[in-house]
């Protein structure tokens, strides 16, 4: 990998029309499963975010691409698109990275505006876990009363497929991640969140949708003392509890990708995609994903860690969090607290699966465009089953 001093080798974006740049980000409210968007279906979480984008930039939408990772089923991009109002020519495309889903969809984006088969994509991810539909097994003659549906496997049998709970406490033991920093962690992005909220940091990103204009599961006054009551939620001698894990959540986020020659044309600043990556891990060990993902992906960037001003990952633990700012060498509850989802994340903000990824595009965006903050940034993602997705951005028409 490229040393600290490192610049991006890709070629200037004058040169470069067909690279591809984010040039607008929205989410919806995130919202504690069962509770103030408990009845607003996946499709209209999604629509919330797709109507005021594609509003919002003056050139037909090419395509939507959406990630989901529990809905109902049939293909949610499309049903979004029409849903709202896009028009009958407008196709979607639905995949499912489980909790890296909103990341690979705007890592596809990338990839069909790179290849100069789109102008303006929209993409992200919704997800509903309030309405998901339940799942029965089905009664055969070898099992007519087989057990009750759990969820499907993250690896076929023969393959480690452990519970996410119990793969983030094995992660902290293997890691050495111990019950005080999870705390502290998880402590940090409720005061992170809210203050970020308090300051309008939210503002700009945010649709209200059935009446809700903020998150509803960040905690004031939340400290690491409070979570230090927390027993382990995973099993005897555990580390990872309830106040160190994120919240089933409902929500979306979307995002609108453009060719720099488009942006250029608009005058707008924005988010190229320098590079991204996926990358596969033990599936024991799923959320050290992010690792060799986030190091492959700067490799292709031609840049190193010390390069990158802000990084957002989903915070699914405090835990699996803490083990990978461990391997980038980076310290978010010391010298890194402001580089590390600095306004807060999942933790505090709540995990709807499907769209999580995309939620950390758009916090890099009022991050690194709406505040005029770092040229470079990172959104990687912990996948089930052992995988790692990750996106460079590099900021591009501000004002410095």
């Amino acid at each position: 990998m490229a040393g600290p001093s490192a610049r991006p080798s890709a070629r200037p974006l004058e040169r470069d029309p067909s690279a591809p740049v984010v040039i607008a980000a929205l989410r919806t409210p995130i919202a504690t499963a069962g509770r103030a968007l408990a009845t607003t279906p996946v499709h209209a979480l999604a629509a919330a975010v797709l109507r005021p984008l594609a509003a919002g930039v003056p050139l037909p939408v090419d395509d939507v691409v959406l990630g989901e990772c529990a809905g109902p089923g049939g293909n949610t991009a499309r049903v979004a698109a029409l849903a709202a109002g896009l028009g009958e020519g407008v196709p979607g495309l639905t995949v499912d990275r489980q909790c890296g889903s909103g990341l690979e969809a705007v890592r596809l984006a990338a990839a069909l505006v790179t290849a100069g088969e789109a102008d303006l994509v929209l993409a992200g991810g919704a997800e509903s876990a309030s309405t998901a539909p339940w799942r029965h097994p089905v009664p055969t003659p070898e099992a007519p009363r087989p057990a009750a549906y759990q969820r499907a496997p993250f690896a076929p049998p023969g393959w480690p497929d452990p519970e996410m709970g119990a793969a983030a406490d094995a992660l902290a033991a293997a890691r050495g991640i111990t019950r005080e920093r999870q705390d502290a962690y998880a402590a940090r992005s409720h005061a992170r969140a809210v203050a970020a909220a308090a300051a309008g940091a939210y503002d700009a990103e945010l649709v209200p949708l059935d009446g809700i204009a903020r998150d509803d599961r960040p905690r004031p006054r939340l400290t690491a003392a409070h979570l230090a009551r927390f027993p382990a939620a995973f099993g005897p001698g555990g580390t990872v509890t309830a106040g160190s894990s994120s919240g089933i959540s409902d929500g979306a986020a979307a995002v609108a990708v453009v060719p720099e020659r488009v942006r250029a044309a608009l005058g707008v600043p924005g988010l190229v995609v320098r590079a991204s990556a996926v990358a596969g891990v033990d599936p024991a060990l799923p959320g050290l994903g992010p690792v060799p993902a986030v190091a492959a992906a700067l490799e292709r960037a031609g840049l190193a860690m010390a390069d990158v001003g802000v990084v957002e990952l989903t915070e699914a633990f405090a835990a699996q969090v803490l083990a990978c700012t461990d391997a980038w060498g980076l310290d978010p509850l010391g010298a890194d607290a402001g580089r590390v989802c600095p306004g807060g994340g999942a933790l505090a903000l709540g995990h709807p699966w499907g769209a999580s990824g995309a939620v950390l595009v758009v916090r890099l965006f009022t991050a690194m465009v709406r505040q005029d903050g770092p040229r470079f940034g990172v959104a990687a993602c912990a996948v089930g089953g052992g995988q790692g997705v990750a996106l460079v951005l590099e900021r591009v028409g501000g004002t410095s």
